[in-house]
C-alpha cells in the first residue's frame, strides 16, 4: 500500500513537530542548587594533598537526573585550585537532593599560586570562589552545574580590649 505523497509529508512533520516539542520540555530546566555540606582530607601522593569533598545536589525539576559520572572544578580568588572526578553514579530524584562525594587533588603549584594570591589579598576583603562541574549520563545527558560565592573573613571582635604585653 503506498501512501499519498502529501500525506506521508504530513506525518514526516507531525512526527517531527511532536520529537521537537519532546525535545524543549526536557531541555528547560532550573539550574541544580549545590552546597559543600563535607570536606575531609585524604592521603595524597608526594607534593599534592587530596580531600573527599561532599556536595549536597539538590534538583528543583520535575524530572529526576540520573548520572554515571562526576566531575569537579573549584576556582579561588579566580585561579584553578583543585579538580577531581568520580565513576560513582545514582540518581537525584524530582523535587529531591543527594549527596554526592567528589575526591579532590590540590597541585603543589595550585597551592602555591593560591597562597602568593593570599598574601596580595587586603586583609577585610572576601576570597571569591566558584565550584563547576557536571553529573555525567543518564538518559537526558549531562547536567551541568556552577555556583559561584564568597569566602568571608572574620574580622576582629568587637568590644573586646586590646591586651597589652609585660
Amino acid at each position: 500500500m503506498r501512501l499519498p505523497a502529501n500525506l506521508g509529508r504530513l506525518l514526516l512533520a507531525l512526527c517531527l513537530g511532536a520529537l521537537l516539542s519532546a525535545c524543549s520540555t526536557f531541555g528547560q530546566r532550573d539550574p541544580l542548587r549545590i552546597d559543600l555540606v563535607g570536606l575531609e582530607p585524604l592521603p595524597g601522593q608526594g607534593m599534592e594533598m587530596r580531600f573527599m569533598v561532599k556536595l549536597r545536589v539538590q534538583n528543583p525539576n520535575e524530572q529526576p537526573i540520573e548520572y554515571n559520572g562526576i566531575a569537579l572544578d573549584l576556582d579561588v580568588n579566580g585561579q584553578p585550585l583543585a579538580s577531581g572526578v568520580s565513576d560513582q553514579a545514582g540518581e537525584v530524584p524530582r523535587f529531591g537532593e543527594r549527596v554526592v562525594s567528589v575526591p579532590l587533588t590540590v597541585s603543589a603549584f595550585s597551592a602555591f599560586r593560591q597562597a602568593w594570591g593570599l598574601s596580595n589579598n587586603a586583609p577585610n576583603r572576601g576570597l571569591p570562589y566558584v565550584v563547576k562541574g557536571k553529573l555525567a549520563g543518564g538518559l537526558f545527558g549531562t547536567v551541568r552545574f556552577s555556583e559561584k560565592g564568597t569566602l568571608d573573613f572574620p574580622g576582629p571582635a568587637v568590644g573586646v580590649p586590646k591586651t597589652k604585653g609585660h
